[in-house]
């Protein structure tokens, strides 16, 4: 399986208002370290919730912030600025 394929899986298994980082889409689609790989993906893909992916200080994809931001909050997640807070992740 291609990583686009699989960054596609990945995407389409995540909810409304559920957030990943570009790093945890990549290890999740079984390419660990290809964070910037999914941002490429991503770009040129369509039909894909990229809204959901930001990085992983919460950052929303620069040039698409206010696109970003009113998708994320019409999912109910909380956007200050060009951030959103990431859930607390596990030790």
């Amino acid at each position: 399986m291609s990583l686009a394929q699989a960054v596609g899986l990945v995407l389409q298994a995540t909810l409304p208002g559920e957030l990943l980082t570009y790093g945890e889409v990549a290890t999740l689609a079984g390419h660990p370290g290809a964070a910037r790989a999914v941002g490429n993906v991503l770009a040129h893909s369509q039909g894909l919730p990229w809204w959901r992916v930001v990085t992983s200080q919460g950052r929303l994809v620069p040039g698409y912030e206010s696109s970003q931001a009113e998708r994320l909050a019409a999912e109910g997640v909380d956007v200050l600025g060009d951030r959103c807070r990431l859930a607390s992740r596990g030790a």
